[in-house]
């Protein structure tokens, strides 16, 4: 695969229990923990790192895809859990991920055999995998063992 495409919420973060635009900023890190107003902790999964870590030593295309009704929000925490910079491409908006992968396949000019994708949730998956594209259901968070057989 040279395209992996990770949703946000539930598969590379916990955002304290709920989607990222359920959360109640500002954000602020208290105690190595980044929490929101209401003392939400909002976390990567423990593998995240090494995983994206993993897929840029391998010249890999890493794409965010997020139905999130707060794009402003999900980029801000990509930024402050410092993982923004191993994001080739972003697709974060409210619409269908067939829409995403779309304007992904557009942007990279590679097909959607070329791709997998990351979710937590079957409706993603189902929508996606008609397009073509590898799609594997996340459950309690990214793991490596899910990503490893697409290096």
């Amino acid at each position: 695969m040279q395209v992996f495409v990770f949703d946000l919420d539930f598969t590379l973060w916990d955002a304290g229990g709920t989607w990222c635009d359920a959360t109640d900023p500002p954000y602020r890190w208290n105690n190595k923990r980044l929490i929101d107003s209401s003392n939400r902790w909002i976390r990567l999964y423990p593998d995240v790192v090494h995983i994206l870590d993993e897929l840029h030593k391998r010249g890999k295309f890493v794409v965010a895809a997020s139905r999130t009704f707060r794009p402003d929000w999900a980029n801000d925490l990509l930024n402050l859990l410092d993982i923004d910079r191993y994001f080739h491409h972003k697709e974060i908006y409210p619409a269908d991920k067939t829409k995403h992968f779309k304007n992904i396949q557009k942007h990279l000019n590679l097909p959607f055999s070329e791709m997998v994708f990351f979710d937590d949730e079957y409706r993603n998956i189902a929508d996606v995998e008609l397009l073509g594209v590898n799609s594997v259901f996340v459950d309690e968070g990214i793991t490596k063992e899910l990503v490893k057989p697409y290096f």
